[in-house]
């Protein structure tokens, strides 16, 4: 009984050996010069089979799977070749998750101190909002939309090759409102609190000349909806605050209000080209202008901004040193690459021995 079980799993194994030959010998082209080892092989073997000759069998059977070991099998792949198919695919995986994901940036400007210095590097999550068409403005499905507080990666919409970077300060259908410096959302002012008033300042650097200055300011803290950031502002308002909280007023508004009282009444946009369309991305709606009382204090709230619908007002967390939507109005939702995650690389210049110059203090820092 033993033995004709063994009997049956070697003529098992033999028919299964001797087909893979066949198929080898029928499809296959440049044996490696043993193709007709590898048919008398074969032929022993069926003719053993035919036989019932299973003593004759175990003979030729190792034979047969040394042969086809030997000659079927694919030549192991060079090591270059193993290194260039890991590279490759690491790479298509990168782009994958770039498309997807996760995306690098670095900071190009001073617009986000002290959140963001220029030349941090920092991780942005794409996949927070919803799936987006890559290198399109088109959504496939949205998971939630921005809110108030966050740090977002953008298309500007009036330089659609540019991204950029910037603060939510109101979404969709709420009003805004700059006086003195103090940001007012829906007709409540942002909370702040001074924390610095002498000895604030900063490295700048010029983006044409890439010269770097010493920049003076002033530092505040913010709370927007359970976001706690700071803020620079110019050297003076420390002394504006405490003119106002003594005198209940102030003589001049602030040249970064807004809406500017003095000014057009007309909403941020972007501008007009000759033949009457907007320049950019051409997806970003206006807005509106609401004045809502006459003869007010320069310092009190009077004339506001309407987020459009679809849209989110940003503004740089270096509020005296920032382009941003007081300028050219609110960035639809659509241009919204992602939220800020984390700065991955952080340096002061990029030059010979550059990790001299590594800000290792900023390395990980999760922006908030």
């Amino acid at each position: 009984m033993r033995a004709a079980s063994l009997d049956h799993r070697v003529r098992r194994e033999a028919e299964l050996l001797a087909r893979e030959a066949r198929a080898a010998l029928t499809f296959k082209r440049n044996l490696r010069g043993k193709a007709g080892d590898l048919e008398a092989a074969v032929r022993d073997v069926d003719g053993a089979l035919a036989a019932k000759d299973y003593q004759r069998l175990r003979h030729g059977l190792p034979v047969l799977d040394a042969l086809v070991d030997e000659v079927v099998k694919r030549p192991d792949k060079s090591t270059t070749r193993d290194y260039i198919e890991s590279i490759v695919a690491a790479i298509l995986i990168a782009l994958a998750l770039r498309a997807v994901v996760l995306e690098a940036f670095k900071i190009p400007s001073s617009s986000m101190y002290p959140t963001l210095e220029i030349n941090d590097h920092i991780f942005v999550n794409k996949f927070i909002y919803g799936l987006r068409i890559p290198f399109t403005t088109t959504k496939l499905f949205e998971w939630r939309k921005p809110e108030r507080g966050e740090v977002i990666v953008f298309i500007q919409p009036c330089e659609p090759d540019r991204d950029y970077i910037k603060r939510v300060v109101a979404t969709e259908g709420q009003s805004v409102e700059v006086r003195c410096n103090v940001v007012f959302v829906d007709g409540k002012p942002v909370e702040h609190q001074l924390l610095k008033g002498e000895g604030c300042q900063y490295m700048d650097q010029d983006e044409n000349s890439l010269v770097w200055s010493a920049r003076q300011c002033s530092e505040y803290a913010e709370r927007v909806d359970g976001h706690d950031y700071r803020t620079y502002h110019d050297t003076l308002r420390p002394q504006r605050d405490e003119q106002l909280a003594r005198n209940g007023s102030l003589l001049s508004a602030d040249g970064r209000d807004f809406p500017l009282i003095d000014g057009p009444r007309l909403p941020p946009a972007c501008p007009l080209q000759a033949n009457g369309e907007p320049i950019g991305t051409h997806n970003q709606k206006p807005g509106q202008i609401v004045v809502t009382r006459q003869g007010a204090g320069p310092c009190e709230p009077q004339m506001h901004y309407v987020v459009p619908e679809g849209h989110v007002f940003v503004m740089g967390d270096n509020r005296a040193n920032s382009n941003d939507s007081r300028y050219w109005g609110s960035v639809p939702i659509a241009n919204i690459k992602g939220k800020a995650l984390f700065i991955w690389l952080s340096y002061a210049e990029w030059k010979w021995k550059f990790w001299k110059s590594l800000r290792f203090d900023r390395i990980g820092d999760f922006v908030k």
